[in-house]
Parts: structure tokens; C-alpha cells; sequence
């Protein structure tokens, strides 16, 4: 095989393993994330744009982090290309 078409012994293609430093540190982040999310358990009124609601503190805290997960991984996507 010609070094251009070897992938030097490695099954994923070059791209790291599972257990890249970076990778540990975001799947780390993202728990304590989700910890945090779920001990805010309480009440809380939201006002966005519209009429106020109350919903669990828990409930907006995760929609925020969703949503500002789309939106990181919709950028680093536009970024590759």
C-alpha cells in the first residue's frame, strides 16, 4: 500500500479515537451541565417576547442549553465546509 492510502494503522480514519482529551473534557462539561440543569428543580416565571409563564427552572435551563447546542454544532458544521 502507498503512504498516501494508509490510514498508519488506525481504524477511525484519522479522526481520533473515542477517547480524545477534548472529547473527555466536553462529555465532563456536559454532565456537569446536566447536573446543575437538574438540582435548579424550582419554580420560576419566564418572560420571552410573549405572556410570562412558570414553568420548572430545570425545564428552561435545559431548552437553553439545547438550543445553544444547535446552535455551536450548526456553526462548527458551516465552519468545516
Amino acid at each position: 500500500m502507498s503512504p498516501k492510502t494508509s490510514d498508519g494503522g488506525n481504524a477511525t480514519g484519522g479522526r481520533g479515537g473515542l477517547t480524545t482529551p477534548a472529547r473527555i473534557t466536553v462529555y465532563a462539561l456536559a454532565l456537569l451541565a446536566l447536573i446543575f440543569v437538574f438540582e435548579n428543580t424550582g419554580a420560576t416565571r419566564i418572560r420571552l417576547l410573549g405572556p410570562e409563564v412558570t414553568m420548572p427552572l430545570w425545564t428552561a435551563l435545559l431548552a437553553t442549553g439545547l438550543i445553544g447546542a444547535l446552535c455551536g454544532a450548526y456553526a462548527m458544521r458551516r465552519r468545516d465546509r
